[in-house]
């Protein structure tokens, strides 16, 4: 596959911009799980639950929009002081407060009010005289009317309720304009909003479920950063692995012009790897197809690196940062106990790089083009029970379902010069690797 023009148009990302994101992503998903644990999103989920619950916007809208004058309290409170301010009635109380008027009520219920229908008493008695006077005033019949009315009995009975205790109280809420403001549900609904302007609670809420599900199905297996000082406290054995431990692991092949260096060719420096293929005379073991392990003269040296004892998977996605110089071999493969299955995430043969798949017959596999193997590049393998896919850094460049391997593999780096090459040194400088179940 050609990436050249993916990489002058941006399809591909450069190396340094999709690794930050990468490293974003991680980090993303680590603020979304800490902010998961926190007491603010818990209080946030608590009150949303009850903010966003139809009775409270019931609740809500009926105290912001309900204007006082269709209340029952204003209602009562309304007629309440229309009645007040009757002046029939309020004649009424004020005649009941005239001494001489309940004198004339007791008058009234007395034996003597049957002398009022004698006009000769009533002339020959003063005081019948006052009390007839009462009788014919209009304080007196404004009384009687008023008196047992239904006006007075509504009267009475709206002022029993409007000098509650609670009506007073409920009046003065519902004839406040800003009456939601003083409920317990308007703190609840304050605090609400001001947990959901939250960055941390708009950071978790803008994350989607398939995000988190794509994260989650990506457990880190292998995260190999090369901080350590020696290949014995690393998960990395110099030489090829066989499953007969008497077998000779650090040697080369007869075909090849390089002998691999029991791990002297490797270091690690500052969080890289480096495998170098130098110019360095020495005598070395070669296995031979007919005549099995010789002993060769090489005059370059190099290394194979691999993780068979420390580190196997199946399935999962496996990526590495790496760029290589010289015109030899350099390749991350994934191998087996056995020549097949093997898998090259990433193979450069001196000209040109290669990813692909080895089958019985032939090797599966495509040329990736457009790019450097000098520079940095993240390349990936997803390996799933049906099908294996290639990315250089965002873009997939290669797929197949052809030899799927059924058993776990691991890692193995490797740079070597064939026979058909001019030989000349190299370097396979490697800054990580990382695995996912």
């Amino acid at each position: 596959m050609n990436l050249f023009w993916k990489r002058i148009f941006g399809g591909l990302k450069s190396t340094a911009k999709y690794e930050k994101e990468l490293e974003e992503q991680v980090a993303r998903m680590k603020r979304y799980y800490t902010v998961a644990q926190s007491a603010e999103l818990a209080e946030y989920k608590e009150l949303q639950a009850v903010v966003k619950s139809a009775d409270f916007k019931e609740f809500k809208k009926k105290l912001v929009n309900r204007k006082y004058k269709d209340t029952e309290f204003y209602s009562k409170w309304k007629k309440y002081q229309k009645l007040v301010n009757d002046h029939g009635l309020h004649r009424y109380f004020e005649i009941q407060k005239s001494s001489e008027f309940q004198e004339f009520l007791k008058f009234r219920e007395s034996d003597q009010f049957l002398k009022m229908a004698d006009k000769a008493s009533v002339k020959a008695d003063p005081f019948l005289q006052k009390m007839l006077k009462i009788s014919r005033s209009s304080d007196c019949k404004n009384y009687f009317r008023f008196k047992d009315s239904g006006k007075l009995r509504e009267y009475l009975t709206l002022k029993e309720e409007v000098e509650s205790e609670e009506f007073k109280k409920q009046n003065e809420f519902w004839s406040n304009p800003k009456r939601w403001e003083t409920t317990p549900e308007f703190v609840k609904d304050s605090r609400y909003y001001e947990l959901s302007k939250n960055p941390d609670i708009v950071f978790y809420e803008s994350v989607t479920p398939d995000e988190v599900k794509r994260f989650e199905n990506q457990t880190v297996t292998l995260d190999e950063q090369f901080e350590w000082n020696s290949l014995s406290s690393s998960k990395w054995d110099s030489g090829f692995f066989y499953a007969n431990p008497k077998m000779i692991r650090n040697h080369s092949f007869a075909n090849e012009q390089q002998a691999n260096n029991n791990g002297h060719n490797t270091k690690v420096f500052d969080g890289h790897l480096f495998i170098t293929t130098k110019r360095e005379h020495v005598k070395a073991p070669a296995w031979d197809v007919k005549k099995g392990f010789v002993e060769k003269e090489f005059d370059f040296t190099s290394d194979v690196l691999q993780s068979a004892e420390a580190f196997r998977q199946r399935n999962g996605r496996f990526s590495v940062k790496l760029r290589c110089t010289g015109p030899v071999h350099h390749a991350l493969s994934l191998a087996g106990d056995k020549k097949l299955p093997l898998i090259n995430i990433f193979h450069f043969n001196g000209k040109h790089i290669t990813v692909g798949n080895a089958g019985e017959r032939v090797f599966d596999q495509t040329e990736v083009t457009g790019i450097k193997a000098s520079e940095y590049y993240v390349y990936t393998l997803e390996w799933t029970p049906t099908q294996l896919i290639w990315y250089v850094n965002n873009v997939e460049v290669y797929r197949t379902q052809a030899n799927v391997p059924a058993e776990e593999l691991y890692l193995s780096f490797r740079s070597f010069i064939t026979q058909e090459q001019h030989p000349e040194e190299g370097l396979l400088e490697v800054d990580w690797v990382k695995v996912y179940a």
